[in-house]
C-alpha cells in the first residue's frame, strides 16, 4: 500500500507533463504555418509555380542522393578494387621475379593487358601529400583500397591531369610508379545523369510556366472585372469568361450578377424618377394654391416654409437612394475644386487652408465625388471657424484628411452618425437640413467608389474626417 501511494503522485506528475507536451503541439504546429505563411509568396502565380517546383526538386533531390549512394559510390568503389587489384598483381609479380633487372615483362604485362603505365623508380622519399579535394570520393575510396590491399606507404594525385591518376607505393630498395586512366577507377560518366535529370526539369518548366499563366490569366482578369465593378468603373472591354470550366463558371455567374445588379439600379433610378415627378408636381400645386389663397401673411409664410423644407428633404432622400452610381468614371480637378473651396470659404467667413500632394487629377465619378466633398467639408464649414483640407494622390489611392475646430464628436457615435436618418443633439448635428443623410451619402459615395470615410479627434481640437478611395 505504502508503494502504491508512493507511485501514485509520480504518475499524476507523468500524465500532467504528457498533457501540456499534447496542448503544446498544435500551438507549436501553429506557430511554424503562420511563420511558413508569412513568408510564402501571395500571388497565385507564385503559389502554383512552388506547388510544382517543389515536389519536382525534392524527387530528384531523392533520386540523385539514392544514385550517388548506391550506384556512383559502388561503382566508384567496385572500380578502384580492381584497379588497385592490378597494382598489387603487379607488386606481386616485381617481388617474385626479382632476377628480372629493367623488369620489361612486368612492364609489357601491365601494359598489354592491364592498361597501366608502370614505372620503376629509384628509392627517393615520396612526395608530401598534397592538398585533397573538397569533394572527392575517388581519393578517399582509392586511398582505402590500397591501405587495405597493399598496406604499403603510398602517394597518389588525384587533382592533377584530370584524365590520369597517378600512384607511388614505396617497395624495398626502389619505387612504383603508376599511371592509370580515371575511367578505369572511378564512375566518370555520372555528369551525364545529372545534366539529363536537369535538362528533363528545364524542359519540363519551360513546359509549366506558361501553361500555368495562362490558367491564371482568367483569374485575374475576372478579380480586375470584379475590382472596376465595384468601383464604380466600366468593366474591360475585352471580358469574357475564358479558361478552366470552375473559372469560366465564375465569370458567367460574375457577368449574371452584374446585370442583375444594373437592372436593378436602372429599375430603382426610373422609379426614384417618377416618385420625385409625381412629388414635386404635388408640391408645385401647394405653392400655386397657397399664392392664390387668402390669409394672413404670417400664416402663408410658415406653409411656404414647410413646403421647402419637404422639397428638401424629397432631394436629399432622392439622392441618398439614387447614389450616384450611374455616373460613369471621368477626370475630377482636386486645384479647381479647392479654388472653389477658397470662394466659399469666405464666402461663410471661414479661415481654410489646402495642401495637394501629387497629381491632381483623379479618376473617380466626378459628380458623385463632388458631392461626398461637399457633403464632409460643409460639416466643418457649418460647425468650425478653421478648417484645414489635405490630399494627398500617390500609388493608386486619393487620401484626403479634413480637420476641423469645432465641437467635435464623441467617440462612441461616431459610427452612428453614418446611419441613415440618424441626427445628434450634442456637440453637433451633421446634417443642418433635418434629414440626417449628409454623411451616409458621403460614405457610400466612397464605398462606391472601393473606398471608405472614417471619423478621429483632430489636432485642432475638433474632427478629423479621413476619405480614402482608389484613383
Amino acid at each position: 500500500m505504502a508503494t502504491t501511494e508512493l507511485q501514485q503522485p509520480g504518475n499524476g506528475g507523468l500524465s500532467a507533463r504528457a498533457a501540456r507536451t499534447l496542448k503544446a503541439v498544435p500551438r507549436a504546429w501553429n506557430r511554424f504555418w503562420r511563420l511558413v505563411s508569412l513568408y510564402m509568396p501571395k500571388r497565385l502565380y507564385a503559389r502554383s509555380l512552388i506547388i510544382v517546383i517543389a515536389p519536382m526538386i525534392l524527387l530528384q533531390s531523392v533520386v540523385a542522393f539514392v544514385f550517388m549512394e548506391r550506384h556512383w559510390a559502388t561503382v566508384t568503389q567496385r572500380l578502384s578494387q580492381a584497379t588497385v587489384r592490378d597494382i598489387a598483381a603487379i607488386i606481386d609479380l616485381i617481388e617474385t621475379y626479382p632476377h628480372d633487372a629493367d623488369y620489361a615483362n612486368v612492364i609489357r604485362i601491365a601494359q598489354d593487358r592491364m592498361q597501366l603505365k608502370v614505372d620503376l623508380l629509384p628509392p627517393d622519399p615520396l612526395p608530401a601529400p598534397g592538398p585533397k579535394p573538397f569533394f572527392s570520393i575517388l581519393d578517399d575510396v582509392l586511398s582505402a583500397e590500397i591501405t587495405r590491399q597493399i598496406n604499403r606507404p603510398f602517394w597518389i594525385d588525384t587533382v592533377g591531369n584530370s584524365n590520369i591518376v597517378e600512384v607511388r607505393v614505396q617497395l624495398e630498395n626502389k619505387v612504383l610508379r603508376v599511371f592509370v586512366r580515371r575511367s578505369q577507377a572511378y564512375a566518370s560518366n555520372t555528369h551525364i545523369f545529372l545534366i539529363w535529370m536537369v535538362g528533363t526539369s528545364l524542359v519540363l518548366l519551360m513546359i509549366a510556366i506558361p501553361f500555368l499563366r495562362n490558367q491564371i490569366r482568367p483569374i485575374l482578369t475576372l478579380a480586375e472585372a470584379a475590382e472596376s465593378f465595384g468601383k464604380g468603373r466600366p468593366m474591360p472591354r475585352d471580358f469574357r469568361p475564358r479558361g478552366a470550366e470552375e473559372v469560366r463558371r465564375a465569370g458567367f455567374a460574375f457577368i449574371q450578377m452584374r446585370e442583375r445588379i444594373e437592372r436593378q439600379i436602372e429599375q430603382r433610378t426610373a422609379m426614384l424618377t417618377g416618385v420625385s415627378h409625381d412629388l414635386r408636381t404635388i408640391l408645385t400645386r401647394f405653392k400655386l394654391q397657397l399664392a392664390l389663397a387668402g390669409g394672413k401673411a404670417e400664416t402663408k409664410a410658415a406653409l411656404d416654409q414647410d413646403i421647402d423644407d419637404m422639397q428638401s428633404m424629397l432631394e436629399g432622400y432622392l439622392a441618398f437612394a439614387r447614389g450616384e452610381a450611374s455616373e460613369d468614371a471621368g477626370r475630377f480637378d482636386l486645384d479647381a475644386y479647392f479654388q472653389k473651396l477658397d470662394d466659399e470659404a469666405r464666402l461663410r467667413k471661414r479661415k481654410l487652408s489646402t495642401t495637394l500632394t501629387g497629381d491632381p487629377d483623379v479618376h473617380v465619378r466626378p459628380n458623385a465625388f463632388a458631392r461626398l466633398m461637399s457633403n464632409v467639408i460643409g460639416n466643418a464649414f457649418r460647425y468650425a471657424k478653421t478648417v484645414e483640407v489635405t490630399a494627398n494622390h500617390g500609388r493608386g489611392s486619393l487620401l484626403v484628411t479634413v480637420d476641423d475646430d469645432g465641437p467635435g464628436i464623441p467617440a462612441d457615435r461616431r459610427e452612428d452618425v453614418f446611419k441613415p436618418f440618424v441626427r445628434l443633439d450634442e456637440a453637433r448635428n451633421l446634417d443642418a437640413s433635418g434629414t440626417g443623410l449628409g454623411l451616409s451619402i458621403a460614405r457610400d459615395i466612397a464605398r462606391s467608389h472601393g473606398g471608405d470615410i472614417t471619423l478621429d479627434d483632430s489636432p485642432l481640437g475638433g474632427l478629423r474626417a479621413v476619405i480614402k478611395v482608389p484613383a
